[in-house]
């Protein structure tokens, strides 16, 4: 089951880092760690929020996570990775510093996370299309715009994230003052493309045979053959020992065992990151391998990339290449010279400081009537 886990090319190719069994573990022996970040975090300004609550959206119950130090900020909306790869329990590690910039909106998307312990039901699983998670986010945003008093928000998206906002973007632009795209997805057959020749150039470069003759028996890649399973496992695989996810590292230890220090996750929302990724990664797979937004060549909405140089699980280069053509009130790239795929992570001041200084005075609200 583990190896199933293990195909998917956003936030990890997905899994096989992960805590595992361990996250399903006794929590226990983390519990004072998870006092200490609990107490850290919690926000005591006047006029700040952080709550967590469930609402229905979609037809299900969806958990959310609300924080920033001053209700007046501009809001994001962040779509999170896999799929199925909730952010919630990830956020102690970078977000406290956004957090006094803009109220921060995380939810954890159907079959991921607390949502996935909410209803992994046969009917969910057969809700998992592309198009029912753009529409999730849809909802999500009218209910945040709602609760918060809020005409517009800002739309964020990490990795499958990006696919799911920029989608939601495109079709409902009226509910965003701008959309943010981390480790952007473009197209995904360019994507599979520049992390496989990566994958093998470095390969070459280090005198790896062994991973050379691995990757041979997928070549070219993709090519013309169906991309399956077990030629992804491959071509991540070694694009990502490389530093293609976390740039310099050839693991990304920090991320998958973040979950047990979470004081906002339970030991059965731990054991249901794996859980969600497994009900999840094949249902999305086919849909996800024809995603194409190389034909959207005006954008509704002002567009940021955050685009790591050394990104080789969602290639930042066709990223560049769609941005410098598409037309849009606003565009910007802002590129980051340390960082892969995990760029809130790698490079957390640069990302506050581009937030403030390229996305906030997009968010400019006008008076509710």
């Amino acid at each position: 089951m583990k190896l199933l886990a293990c195909i998917f090319v956003f936030v990890a190719a997905a899994i096989c880092g992960r805590a595992g069994a361990d996250s399903c573990a006794d929590l226990a022996p983390y519990q004072k760690a998870r006092e200490v970040i609990e107490d850290r975090d919690r926000i005591l300004t006047p006029n700040g929020v952080q709550e967590s609550f469930k609402t229905r959206i979609g037809g299900i119950e969806q958990w959310f996570n609300v924080r920033g130090t001053d209700r007046a900020n501009p809001i994001i909306l962040f779509v999170h990775g896999g799929p199925a790869s909730p952010l919630i329990p990830m956020l102690w590690q970078f977000q406290r510093p956004i957090e006094e910039y803009f109220t921060v909106v995380n939810y954890d998307q159907r079959g991921a996370g607390k949502t996935y312990v909410e209803d992994h039901s046969d009917a969910v699983g057969d809700s998992l299309h592309i198009p029912r998670y753009i529409d999730d986010a849809i909802e999500a945003a009218e209910y945040i715009r709602h609760r918060y008093g809020k005409n517009k928000m800002i739309l964020m998206g990490h990795s499958w994230g990006t696919v799911i906002g920029m989608g939601a973007a495109l079709k409902r632009p009226d509910l965003f003052h701008a959309y943010v795209g981390i480790g952007q997805v473009i197209n995904t057959h360019d994507n599979e493309r520049v992390s496989f020749d990566y994958g093998m150039q470095q390969a070459i470069a280090h005198g790896n045979t062994a991973a050379v003759d691995e990757m041979k028996t997928i070549a070219p890649y993709p090519g013309d053959k169906p991309i399956t399973r077990d030629r992804i496992i491959i071509a991540r695989k070694w694009a990502q020992y490389y530093g293609g996810l976390t740039a310099y590292r050839n693991d990304s230890k920090y991320f998958f065992s973040a979950p047990l220090l979470s004081p906002e996750y339970s030991a059965a929302d731990v054991c249901a990151v794996d859980q969600g990724s497994l009900f999840t990664l094949g249902r999305v797979l086919p849909e996800f391998l024809e995603v194409d937004y190389k034909n959207v060549t005006r954008f509704p909405i002002p567009v940021v990339m955050f685009m790591g140089r050394h990104d080789y699980t969602t290639p930042s280069e066709p990223t560049a290449a769609w941005l410098a053509k598409v037309k849009a009130p606003y565009k910007q790239g802002v590129w980051f010279e340390h960082s892969s795929h995990m760029i809130p992570w790698e490079e957390p001041g640069k990302t506050v400081l581009s937030l403030v200084k390229y996305v906030a005075p997009l968010a400019k609200e006008k008076p509710q009537r």
